[in-house]
């Protein structure tokens, strides 16, 4: 078993995305489609009426009250809505704050109900110079993951960098990490080990194998699941060339539990 075994076992179910909006949203739209081009997940426009008549009332109260909306539809069928704005500024104006300066803090970070329910999908995302937007979901999800742990309270957050400098490479990361020490979360680190800050609170764990190198989890798992916060999560990528990620992120207990403890015990 290896981080790739795990990617491997994912498929792609048939999502799509739909933008039922009344024209206005232009900017907002090729916002969307360029963090998902190239993926299983197409993005398209689509009226109201289009969308079915047996709705679940959170989509339906969506559609009819919060304006342009996305709308994320498995197999054709509605599973979940979240406003544009509201995915603009969990994709770019959340990672440019947060990730970047720190301006946000934790439990500021909302996770739009689109892009929960992508969990599960198997994704290729790559990074600048490649592309603009496609990378930041990876860190949108890091982020909520992060958050998730630092809201429970407890439990085990293992996070790898490939360079654990990347820690303090930027305010946010580093900031995130250091509201994560105030709590009782066993946080581990993982990366090439080229300068992780000797402050930082946490069990830090090096190497130079693949799985150092070209690692991009989080993966959270609670000590007690019945916490309404303790959501066991993870986040799971390889970097297969330059800038490119392979993976995906899944909140189903078994396949966290799996996840976790296989890092626990080879890295």
């Amino acid at each position: 078993m290896t981080l790739r075994s795990f990617i491997d076992d994912v498929g792609s179910p048939d999502r799509t995305i739909a933008i039922v909006a009344d024209g206005s949203t232009g900017p907002l739209a090729e916002m969307l489609s360029d963090a998902f081009a190239g993926q299983p997940i197409a993005v398209e426009r689509a009226e109201a009426g289009s969308i079915g008549s047996d709705l679940d009332p959170e989509i339906d109260d969506a559609l009819a009250t919060e304006g342009d909306t996305a709308v994320l539809l498995e197999d054709g069928q509605p599973v979940a809505a979240s406003p544009m704005r509201t995915l603009y500024d969990a994709i770019l104006a959340i990672n440019s704050d947060l990730f970047v300066t720190g301006a946000r803090g934790m439990g500021e970070i909302a996770f739009p109900d689109v892009l929960a329910g992508l969990e599960g999908t198997r994704l290729r995302l790559r990074g600048y110079p490649l592309a603009h937007k496609e990378k930041l979901l990876l860190i949108v999800v890091s982020r909520y993951i992060e958050q998730r742990a630092w809201a429970a309270g407890s439990g085990t957050l293992r996070s790898a960098f490939q360079q654990l400098s990347r820690i303090d490479d930027e305010i946010g990361t580093y900031e995130t990490y250091a509201e994560l020490a105030e709590t009782d979360v066993d946080v581990h680190v993982y990366g090439v080990d080229d300068g992780c800050p000797p402050e930082l609170d946490a069990t830090v764990h090096t190497g130079t194998g693949p799985e150092y190198r070209d690692g991009w989890f989080v993966v959270f798992d609670p000590d007690d699941r019945r916490a309404p916060d303790a959501v066991g999560t993870a986040l799971v990528c390889l970097e297969t060339e330059p800038r490119v990620w392979d993976g995906f992120w899944t909140t189903d207990p078994d396949r966290v539990t799996r996840i976790a403890d296989y890092i626990a015990r080879e890295l």
